[in-house]
């Protein structure tokens, strides 16, 4: 029932049948978390080290909330205020937390590679949780999870991913797994924010953020990620918000309801009005739900202790 992984680096390295497997058992557990009792003992007496070196908040507390779900033994590590801020480097911080018997470790960092680099160098099973602008691969499960859930399956419905594409790892994994799940994506924002050649992803372009809205089933919105920009892409959000951002006029205009998603945290007012994300085609808080069944899924088939049959 295991995963054909050791670890979780990206979704480019899983198998489609290792993605199904994983929303499997993530159903299985999104009914224990509906239970009054929301734990089960599966990974009791593994410890797992939470090991940020990028801020985080929604990430790690889903994490964190999964690993305590499961019954581990969690150990919280952030670059600041530890020894990184004093040259530590990444092996040797990391061979120290291991020197404490962790058997997992989930890895944010503003590197893309770090987790690939880690792998190479220690015998814990590593998950992803975000590498600089490559990728996000629980993010992108969850997402696609939670498209499942409200529209019945992800083969040949329409995926928009709108926003920064260029700098957002959501999305590369986002079209990493609709890709392999059979989904039709295209990708919507400012010639600036689109890279080149990504056509050679088998995804679509477009940079009318309505027409994209009129083609699409579900539309993944995304965050401007001022924070990975090192010059001026648009003037200024204003403007942004005015030409690509979608409110719920827009999405009232359309012939059909479509599903508006976003991976957070919502930029409201520029990528998202509040009327729009906080209307009933949202499924936000969903994919926030959604996240911990799909994290407690990852980390059990990723322990080595799954077997035959999904926890009770």
């Amino acid at each position: 029932m295991a995963l054909s992984v050791k670890h979780l680096l990206g979704i480019k390295e899983l198998q489609t049948e290792d993605i199904h497997r994983i929303f499997r058992t993530a159903d299985n557990f999104k009914q224990v978390l509906q239970r009054q009792i929301k734990k089960v003992p599966t990974l009791r007496d593994t410890t797992i080290a939470n090991v940020f070196f990028e801020n985080s908040t929604r990430t790690r507390i889903s994490f964190e909330l999964a690993e305590r779900r499961l019954s581990a033994d969690v150990v919280n590590f952030s670059a600041s205020g530890s020894s990184v801020s004093k040259g530590e480097t990444l092996i040797d911080t990391v061979n120290n937390i291991l020197a404490m018997k962790v058997d997992m470790v989930v890895m944010r960092h503003s590197a893309s590679g770090a987790p690939w680099f880690l792998a190479n160098h220690i015998d814990a099973s590593i998950i992803n949780a975000g590498d600089g602008i490559n990728e996000h691969p629980t993010q992108a499960l969850l997402d696609a999870f939670s498209i499942r859930e409200r529209l019945g399956d992800v083969k040949g419905k329409r995926i928009a991913i709108i926003g920064d594409i260029m700098h957002s790892r959501v999305a590369l994994s986002n079209i990493y797994c609709l890709s392999k799940l059979g989904a039709e994506i295209m990708v919507a924002g400012p010639p600036t924010l689109i890279p080149k050649h990504i056509e050679g992803m088998g995804v679509k372009v477009e940079y009318d953020v309505k027409k994209a809205l009129m083609w699409c089933d579900a539309a993944n919105v995304l965050r401007i990620q001022l924070e990975r920009q090192h010059k001026p892409l648009f003037s200024t959000l204003r403007e942004y918000g005015l030409y690509y951002g979608i409110n719920k006029h827009m999405l009232d205009a359309l012939e059909r309801e479509i599903v508006i998603m976003h991976p957070g945290p919502i930029n409201r007012g520029v990528e998202l009005s509040s009327d729009a994300a906080d209307s009933k085609q949202s499924i936000i808080l969903d994919q926030v739900e959604n996240g911990v069944a799909i994290r407690m899924a990852v980390l059990y088939l990723l322990s080595g202790k799954s077997s035959g049959e999904l926890p009770e």
